[in-house]
């Protein structure tokens, strides 16, 4: 039975265009939501095992934002990153390390839009905080879920332990066993009952069916355990005092992944930092509070 998105109605009435970039590590595929001519643009960075369709219901609140989307390397339309000097054809990869990722997202940015605010959600908060520390110019920088703390220290450690074996499991398994492994749907329901605090059972129905629709569009099962070892390693603490721009941290009181004890004190290691706590939700808010996450990034970037 199909589910219809609670933010279908303000998407469609928002412009959106695809388009595809050609950079240093390859093709790169985006999304475009919003008025060309809005005064301030933002560039929108997915967690992972996600793609852009994660992020849109907080588009969909960001009124008079032009917003730019892209596809991480490796997931959704985006392909994994080319190793250097090899052609599409030769099927040769780059280390998908935090630096690589980092490196993607200036180049990116400086090609598509440059002086934009940067955000990232999740696995893409590090992505954000690397690139930046490493020198992205932008004016502002939002983080929604930030990894704020090793992933394997959070409060299901012993969950994310599980991961590490299950990504490591689905790597070394011979290619068919190990592929059916990654992108079984009972598991991806696990993860998805695991992380959603909702009770609304309507919206509780649209993050599952996103996780159905969207959570196995990975490239390659060594891209997809690469991505994991890289999110398991590292995380934002490591390059938040060498970011100088303001930072928006919008947490959750609820999130298994980051407590909120942890995302208190990353405020602290930014030189100039401001947390916005979101009760009632955990490593989800870009489902299940995006109105609430929308209106502090608006009202943080007219400051």
């Amino acid at each position: 039975m199909p589910v219809t998105s609670p933010y279908a109605a303000r998407l469609a009435a928002m412009p959106v265009e695809r388009h595809e970039v050609e950079l240093p590590g390859g093709t790169t595929a985006y999304w475009v939501y919003g008025e060309p001519d809005a005064p301030v643009t933002l560039v929108a960075v997915h967690g992972y095992r996600g793609e852009h369709h994660g992020l849109e219901p907080v588009v969909a609140y960001l009124d008079g934002i032009r917003v730019i989307s892209p596809d991480l390397p490796g997931f959704g339309e985006t392909p994994p990153l080319r190793a250097a000097g090899a052609a599409e054809a030769d099927g040769a990869y780059a280390a998908h390390t935090i630096e690589a990722y980092a490196d993607w997202l200036t180049g990116f940015v400086t090609a598509v839009a440059p002086g934009a605010v940067i955000l990232g959600h999740s696995f893409g908060s590090i992505v954000v905080s690397a690139a930046v520390a490493r020198g992205l110019q932008t004016p502002r920088v939002v983080l929604v879920n930030p990894i704020g703390a090793p992933a394997l220290e959070g409060p299901r450690g012993i969950l994310t332990r599980l991961a590490v074996f299950y990504y490591w499991a689905g790597a070394k398994l011979p290619r068919r066993i190990g592929d059916g492994l990654l992108r079984n749907r009972v598991i991806v329901r696990v993860m998805s009952i695991a992380m959603a605090k909702t009770k609304d059972k309507q919206l509780l129905a649209f993050i599952h069916d996103q996780h159905d629709t969207y959570f196995s569009r990975f490239a390659d099962r060594d891209i997809l355990h690469e991505g994991f070892v890289t999110s398991v390693s590292n995380d934002v603490r490591r390059f938040a005092p060498e970011i100088a721009q303001p930072v928006l941290l919008i947490a959750a009181d609820k999130d298994d992944i980051t407590p909120i004890e942890a995302e208190r004190h990353l405020q602290t290691l930014f030189p100039h930092a401001e947390l916005v706590e979101i009760a009632g939700v955990g490593h989800l808010i870009h489902y299940e509070k995006p109105r609430e996450a929308a209106s502090a990034i608006t009202r943080f970037r007219t400051r």
